[in-house]
């Protein structure tokens, strides 16, 4: 039996552990690993000689663009597998046409933005950057300690969620053990899908007068570039917190600053548009401003989730067995 070559496209040094030494023994039983270095792109003379031979492609963060320079290359290909979140990009229209079939990691690479959101919906639930930061500056209780008797902390607030994407209704499961009201805007559910996935259907205007923290999960679409302008930042309650986990281009950044620069809100901030913000921007000395380099997806050994979804979809292809997270070119209009 002919066994299929194996081809691996990724940026080295920003795919570490994605594929640690037991996946790649893994993928060397199920068909021919052509190399274990991965192609950084499709044009130089090892992509010409491994790409003739590769019927399964695992690409990565930083892969090359797969499009018709590099099918013309690997007529064989049959399937690529994105070991990392969306593939938009990254692999072209003529992909799809041709009958590859596509999977992505995207599952995976949710568990970490949800643990990460999380996260910073309990911390700026109990004000904890305002404390830390009191408490260095001060070093000493007097203000902390009077800071506690505001109307502050995790029981009985309203959280808004944004998106009932994988992300956004995996916040809402992790959210379920505690003491919060969950309400959630998504245009494409009913009440009764939402109370299904325990919240409560809200419009956006109504989120965002209600909610303490805000936490954003929708798609980059051009129907949501700037879905949180400065008319809607104005809905906010004084002392709210903005959470943004999904994308810098859902907000109108400008008119976001001018709202913290008031002080009148908080922010959680894990993208931005531009994914890097120029040297000057107030995003980095706001002091109601928590900025993080796009940390919430996965990062060192969190990244292995990847592979092993990866890994897994492989399997099950082989196996003729329906991809677990197989997407067509007509998905790619609705998701990240």
């Amino acid at each position: 039996m002919n066994r299929p070559g194996i081809a691996l496209a990724m940026h080295p040094r920003r795919t570490e552990h994605v594929l640690p030494d037991r996946l790649l023994d893994r993928l060397e039983s199920l068909g021919r690993l052509l190399d274990r270095e991965p192609l950084q792109t499709f044009a130089d003379e090892r992509a010409r000689r491994i790409l003739p031979d590769t019927e399964i492609l695992i690409t990565g963060w930083g892969a090359p663009y797969v499009g018709r320079d590099a099918l013309s290359l690997a007529g064989g290909l049959k399937i690529i597998v994105h070991a990392a979140g969306t593939v938009k990009g990254l692999i072209d229209e003529e992909v799809f046409r041709a009958g590859i079939s596509v999977s992505h990691a995207a599952e995976a690479n949710s568990i970490p933005v949800a643990e990460y959101t999380l996260a910073a919906i309990l911390f700026a639930g109990k004000q904890v950057f305002r404390f830390r930061d009191t408490y260095v500056a001060d070093r000493n209780r007097d203000r902390t300690n009077a800071m506690q008797r505001l109307a502050i902390g995790n029981y009985g607030r309203t959280v808004g969620i944004i998106g009932a994407s994988r992300i956004g209704r995996r916040v809402i499961e992790l959210l379920k053990p505690f003491s919060f009201k969950i309400i959630l805007f998504d245009p494409t559910l009913c009440a009764s899908e939402c109370a299904a996935i325990g919240a409560e259907k809200a419009d956006l205007e109504t989120l965002m007068r209600t909610a303490d923290i805000v936490s954003l999960h929708a798609p980059s679409l051009p129907s949501t570039r700037h879905m949180i302008d400065a008319e809607i930042l104005a809905l906010m309650k004084n002392g709210a917190t903005l959470i943004n986990t999904a994308r810098g281009v859902l907000i109108d950044e400008t008119a976001l600053l001018a709202t913290l620069s008031t002080g009148r809100i908080d922010a959680i901030i894990d993208v931005t548009d531009p994914e890097i913000p120029g040297a000057a921007s107030l995003f980095y000395d706001l002091p109601n401003v928590f900025l993080t380099p796009h940390v919430a997806g996965a990062i060192g050994l969190e990244r292995v989730r990847l592979g092993e979804m990866a890994v897994d979809e492989i399997e099950r292809h082989l196996g003729g067995m329906p991809l677990a997270y197989g997407i067509t070119w007509a998905d790619l209009a609705r998701i990240a």
